[in-house]
């Protein structure tokens, strides 16, 4: 079911076990910032996106101690970056996997677009699973960057802007074969629900209300469905991507070092309360690019 109704979603949303699948993935594939550079089609529309502070050395270097760090909680592997593609060092947008699917989306623009044709991305995570390739339709469908996915509990809160259709929303429901996809609309201006919303290892949330056109029902649904758990977040923490954070095993939460510095002391204690350490990475030359550590850090199931 994909549903704009609220009480809707709830009511199988709650009945729904958390045996869907596991909650934290078995790897991680990122993409090396190689000729990283400020993409001007992407800064149309990305008010994350710096107007300086691209670096590629240094964004390098963060990558790498990134990779380095996550090596040291599960496998992960690394393919080369593209300068003709200088978003690259965002995968997740464009490649998602299922525990059977290789999930390929559709960018908003073409500079982007030149991802979802990689032949050696494909070739490796498709290996083993069928692939559904949505790069090719018409409909806007930036995969995990607009579509927040509950693994447990096969759930999904999609939030809609120029980056995803209520279409390309559908496509990615059907896509990931989830049971339950709320849409919900961004507030004006935001463009990746992962910015503003996370959900961590089926069992707590980062969220900020202010991303999302109605706040009191965005909050209403994750505090539904994670109780104690729903960790809310202001514009500031915001601004310092707190919400672009990911779970990548069920005790660790990972976000940058300025995400953490932004972090208040009451949502660390609720983390803390509920399991998680906090893993911090500093990123700023890749956040100048107007995505963090969750941007990068693409899931195989």
């Amino acid at each position: 079911m994909i549903t704009r109704d609220v009480d809707a979603f709830l009511a199988v949303a709650r009945a729904a076990a958390a045996d869907f699948g596991p909650a934290t993935a078995r790897g991680a594939f990122l993409v090396s910032p190689d000729g990283f550079s400020r993409a001007a089609e992407s800064a149309r529309d990305n008010s994350y996106m710096a107007d300086a502070g691209f670096d590629a050395r240094a964004a390098c270097a963060e990558h790498a101690e990134l990779v380095r760090r996550i090596r040291q909680h599960l496998p992960v592997e690394v393919f080369p970056g593209d300068p003709a593609a200088p978003d690259g060092v965002f995968p997740n947008n464009v490649f998602g996997t299922s525990a059977d699917a290789l999930v390929i989306g559709r960018m908003r623009h073409p500079v982007r677009r030149r991802e979802a044709a990689r032949r050696d991305i494909r070739t490796s995570l498709g290996e083993g699973r069928r692939i559904v390739d949505l790069s090719l339709q018409p409909h806007p469908c930036e995969l995990t960057g607009a579509l927040v996915i509950d693994r447990s509990r096969g759930l999904g809160i999609c939030g809609l802007s120029e980056r995803c259709s209520a279409e390309g929303a559908a496509l990615m429901h059907t896509a990931f074969g989830l049971r339950a996809t709320l849409v919900l609309d961004l507030a004006p201006g935001e463009y990746h629900t992962n910015v503003v919303l996370a959900v961590l290892a089926g069992r707590a949330a980062l969220l900020c209300p202010d991303g999302f056109a109605q706040p009191a029902v965005a909050h209403a649904v994750v505090q539904a469905l994670y109780g104690d758990a729903a960790i809310v977040l202001d514009a500031d923490a915001r601004a310092a991507f707190v919400a672009n954070a990911i779970a990548l095993t069920p005790s660790t939460v990972w976000m940058s070092a300025r995400a953490a510095a932004a972090l208040p002391a009451a949502a660390s204690a609720q983390l803390a309360h509920v399991g998680f350490q906090v893993e911090a990475v500093p990123l700023p030359a890749i956040e100048a690019a107007g995505g963090s550590l969750r941007c990068c850090v693409a899931e195989i199931f």
